[in-house]
């Protein structure tokens, strides 16, 4: 009486880390660095903003975001690109990239293509919501291979002309979770190339744009206008959660070509659930204010030189380019985060929760995902002590 189709789905990573680690004592005074939540303060208007509307959780919000939000965010979109997009037919307030990312495969994946089983592309390791979403509407994921030897970036160019044939969506992270590798122009040219060849969508997850070390990471969507591409191929996808250190905002937004947003705005116009109007009035100041995601990318510039520092001797060490996480070579990811939470009280994620098995092993196995979101001493504790723990002196 139940589906099959998300039957053999692993338990997912936190659950997965609570079996894991939760039956033994912690080694030392407990330090999060697991999950992804920014700890940065965010603008100390956004409460004064979200009292001034209080009397607007008394209406339903559109479906569609405010005019005044949608005009924020095409105002950012050409700030931060230079391209212009049209606020009324290319941009969709959504709650959080999560919501999006799940949702534009719903609303743009074919039932087949070529009279095949449609196929989605994702990286490996890869934010999970790729995979559930590519299941969900009964194409087959096919995982590709993020690492050292492809700059920790996924090769869909080397794919079999078969696969690429059936692809219908690709999913792509740039600032990457969880390398920290920055797709620059040549490499979304290429993919842009590939996705007008075999004709599939880009679905381009940039949710870590804003953090970066020097130089900010070019967009998808601005090569795809550089290129003169397709105005359907890209969609990309936004969040104030990291820019702006506001997760539990859930504001994001997608934009693309006006097709691709009216099949999402029709899909959500179902089964969606709008941002609280008072939380969209933030979210049109907070997309029109740079300040403070100016301060909020200097501190993190502070976490890379940290990190810089302490693991910079460490054999395959990566320093992050953009996003806020380390990933970390170790032997085996489950037995170093399980010997790291027993002997200091460090709590981090093995790779192999973010990735999935190939025939070829589990790129994710031999490292670990550090997220460097605490304060800047609470991290150089925590730091220290995995690095004393798994690498010595």
């Amino acid at each position: 009486m139940f589906p099959e189709r998300f039957s053999n789905l692993p338990a997912y990573a936190f659950p997965r880390l609570r079996s894991l680690l939760d039956a033994h004592a912690p080694g030392g005074p407990v330090a999060h660095m697991t999950i992804g939540e920014p700890k940065h303060a965010f603008p100390d208007w956004v409460s004064g903003i979200i009292a001034e509307h209080a009397h607007e959780f008394g209406k339903y919000p559109p479906n569609e975001g405010t005019p005044e939000l949608r005009a924020a965010i095409a105002a950012w979109i050409e700030q931060r690109y230079g391209v212009t997009v049209n606020p009324d037919t290319d941009v969709m307030p959504v709650n959080g990239t999560r919501e999006g990312l799940y949702n534009a495969a719903m609303a743009l994946c074919p039932e087949t293509k070529h009279g095949k089983q449609p196929v989605v592309l994702t990286p490996n390791p890869f934010y999970q919501v790729y995979m559930v979403a590519a299941i969900s509407v009964g194409a087959e994921p096919v995982f590709v291979p993020a690492t050292a030897e492809t700059g920790h970036l996924p090769d869909y160019a080397g794919l079999p002309a078969d696969v690429l044939e059936r692809t219908a969506l690709a999913y792509i992270c740039s600032p990457a979770n969880p390398q920290g590798a920055v797709a620059d122009r040549a490499y979304w040219e290429a993919l842009i190339a590939l996705g007008e060849k075999y004709d599939f969508q880009i679905l381009a997850d940039e949710c870590y744009c804003e953090i970066y070390r020097d130089t900010p990471p070019v967009g998808a969507l601005q090569v795809a206008r550089d290129m003169g591409a397709d105005p359907e191929r890209v969609v990309i996808f936004h969040s104030l959660s990291k820019r702006s250190n506001l997760p539990g905002l859930r504001s994001g937004f997608v934009a693309g070509g006006a097709e691709s947003i009216a099949r999402l705005r029709q899909l959500r116009a179902y089964s969606g659930a709008p941002l609280p109007l008072p939380l969209q009035r933030v979210a049109e100041k907070v997309w029109a204010d740079e300040a403070h995601v100016i301060e909020n990318r200097r501190l993190y510039q502070e976490k890379f030189a940290v990190a810089d520092r302490m693991f910079g001797n460490v054999p395959g060490y990566l320093p992050p380019q953009g996003g806020f996480f380390l990933w970390l070579p170790v032997e085996d990811g489950e037995a170093a985060a399980l010997k790291l939470w027993q002997e200091t009280g460090v709590r981090v994620l093995p790779g192999a929760y973010l990735s999935r098995d190939t025939q070829d092993g589990n790129p994710g196995a031999g490292f670990i995902r550090v997220a460097m979101v605490a304060p800047l001493e609470d991290l150089k504790d925590g730091l220290g002590r995995l690095r004393d723990c798994l690498y010595g002196d």
